[in-house]
């Protein structure tokens, strides 16, 4: 079996697409500004953004299919009338196969759209197509068995992240200003963190919720974005509370900007089940601090006593959506074979099956974080943490080639911090920081709130934005 690995790339350079033409250096509110007022056209920004694709899909593999006559969204209707963008391949778009990144069975074509696709389309985006992913959005990093990696823009060597690798390499090289990502385990906030984006992670129910996950015992799974500016991520959410709004949570509407709000934000280096963050990561964290408090936010260190099986029980959990999966693959494709799936869902099942008789316990357990959640924000509007326990890894470390034990060691390593947030249902933005590793990756920071408190996360997102505007692909030497 051919595989791919961190040798089969020798050339490791940056990767971007911005250009002189009709997507320029907009973000995704200024393109479709200039689309209102006419100095672009729909069309064109469509046409232009393919070509930008194309540019860099040879070196990131980041596109799973094209849409073949993209229709371009209406010049005054939605946030992102005209805006071009593609949808993650987990998620149904109506005449596109949905392939979950898995090669155990053939997709034929979508009937409809799922409930959040249409959302997203409500804003009036372009879909040009679908981003990759890891099989069944599995693994936080976008490679396979048999197949190239989707590769980061910053560092052609190194992983872009997962699940939502595809939208998240394509938005950082520029190709488009925003696309669909969602998050059931750090799948929105790996990515941006590995990518330089901005990634939010909506409270549970915020949009549309997920037909799947909603029939499981624990619902882990938000769909929103990754964008370069805080700015798309707050109009995504004002634009997806214009099409629906769960009346169970407090009404968002457009933040533009930060409020001046004093917040009270705790801050915790290493993760609460004892995975201890590198230096470049506890550096990024440690000067974001630092930085709050220079704009007057109050922040103290503090700690978060999760049950010490989180992570055990977590993997429990994981496991047994491998295995649904595997139970339940023919409503997928005739053709879908579990003996096909790759060597991490292959390994999650096994360990599901190990331990499946635990999993009334696993799921009290799962779902009582909320109190150990609750008790760390006693006193605090926010949360500031890593993203990851260390920057995107090169292609090949995570690959699901590696065999299961040292690979989910490797994984468990890395994403420390982000699945509290799923498991809790809880709003959680990656941000980028000032720093890069001497390869010039990029290092995120996480803030997380309470639920509903996306205004909050959004408030301190502006602050240092403003305050130190996000490193740029198209300005690296």
């Amino acid at each position: 079996m051919k595989t791919f690995d961190e040798k089969t790339f020798d050339e490791r350079t940056r990767v971007h697409a911005f250009r002189d033409d009709a997507l320029g250096e907009h973000d995704a509110v200024g393109l479709a500004e200039a689309i209102r007022r006419g100095e672009v056209g729909a069309a064109e920004a469509a046409r232009d953004a393919a070509e930008r694709v194309r540019a860099v899909e040879e070196r990131l593999h980041a596109v799973q299919t094209y849409v073949d006559a993209p229709v371009p969204g209406s010049a005054t209707g939605g946030a992102f009338a005209g805006v071009p963008t593609f949808v993650k391949d987990n998620t149904d778009h109506r005449g596109l196969p949905t392939g979950h990144g898995s090669a155990a069975f053939t997709p034929g074509p979508a009937r409809r759209h799922a409930p959040f696709a249409r959302q997203f389309l409500s804003s009036g985006v372009t879909v040009l197509g679908k981003t990759r992913l890891p099989e069944f959005g599995f693994s936080p990093t976008t490679e396979y068995e048999s197949a190239e990696p989707v590769r980061n823009p910053w560092n052609t060597g190194h992983s872009s992240g997962g699940s939502s690798g595809g939208s998240a390499a394509l938005v950082a090289a520029g190709a488009v200003p925003i696309a669909h990502a969602n998050d059931g385990g750090g799948s929105i906030r790996i990515p941006a963190a590995c990518c330089g984006l901005v990634g939010l992670k909506p409270t549970r129910g915020r949009v549309v919720p997920n037909a799947q996950s909603r029939q499981l015992p624990l619902d882990l799974v938000s769909d929103g974005v990754v964008s370069r500016s805080v700015r798309d991520s707050a109009a995504f959410l004002a634009a997806a509370e214009t099409y629906w709004r769960n009346p169970k949570l407090p009404p968002l509407g457009l933040v533009e900007g930060p409020s001046g709000r004093r917040l009270r934000i705790g801050f915790l280096l290493d993760s609460p089940n004892g995975v201890t963050s590198d230096t470049v990561t506890r550096e990024a964290v440690t000067e974001t601090a630092t930085t709050l408090e220079r704009l007057g936010h109050s922040v103290e260190p503090v700690e978060m006593a999760i049950d010490p099986r989180f992570t055990e029980d977590f993997l429990t959990y994981w496991g047994m959506l491998s295995f649904l999966i595997g139970v339940s693959g023919r409503t997928l494709g005739t053709d879908f074979d579990r003996h096909r799936m790759d060597g991490l869902s292959r390994g999650l099942r096994a360990t599901y099956l190990e331990n499946w008789r635990h999993t009334p316990g696993v799921l009290r357990r799962l779902k009582r974080t909320k109190v150990a959640y609750a008790a760390a924000f006693r006193g605090l509007d926010l949360l500031l943490t890593p993203v990851l326990a260390h920057p995107a890894p090169p292609i090949g470390r995570l690959a699901p080639t590696v065999p299961y034990p040292e690979l989910i060691e490797r994984i468990l390593a890395y994403v420390a911090f982000t699945p509290v947030d799923n498991v809790v249902g809880t709003p959680s933005i990656s941000l980028p920081s000032t720093r890069a590793t001497d390869d010039g990756l990029p290092v995120g920071v996480m803030f997380s709130g309470r639920p509903g408190s996306e205004r909050t996360l959004l408030d301190v997102a502006f602050t240092l934005e403003a305050d130190r505007p996000f490193r740029r692909i198209q300005d690296e030497v």
